[in-house]
């Protein structure tokens, strides 16, 4: 005869596979990077449609060089600065961008929790250079 467990216990190994799911701990960090993002809208934009505000576009930011998006006029610290984006450059930057590349015109006190800059990495990531979401 099988024993009998405890209730809680099949919760909690639920709760445990759930959280070692990569698709589970990525869904959290979007939505938390999107929540994120709302610090950085009024100067920046992501998505199909998003075009050049105080700040470039963010669509298509893996990968890329700085300095380069199309129609926007960058700092010449930003265009010589030899950064490309990736996670752990963007982390970096993203703590505090002047810091990172003097002279940049980007005012932004930065992000100093690697959670939350992990997060928004995680959400602008997802962006292809068209502005459309690549799939999960």
């Amino acid at each position: 005869m099988i024993p009998i467990i405890r209730k809680g216990f099949f919760v909690r190994i639920l709760l445990i596979i759930l959280l070692l799911l990569p698709g589970a701990a990525l869904a959290q960090d979007i939505a938390a990077g999107e929540r994120s993002f709302g610090k950085c809208l009024p100067c920046h934009a992501v998505g199909e449609g998003a075009r050049n505000k105080v700040g470039p576009v963010l669509n298509g930011l893996d990968g890329r060089k700085t300095g380069t998006i199309e129609g926007f006029t960058y700092s010449e610290a930003n265009k010589t600065s030899g950064i490309v984006w990736g996670e752990d450059s963007f982390k970096d930057y993203i703590k505090n961008p002047r810091e990172k590349i003097p002279g940049t015109r980007m005012f932004f006190d930065g992000i100093r929790s690697e959670k939350e800059a992990a997060s928004l990495w995680a959400y602008l990531r997802q962006f292809r250079a068209d502005g459309t979401v690549a799939a999960k």
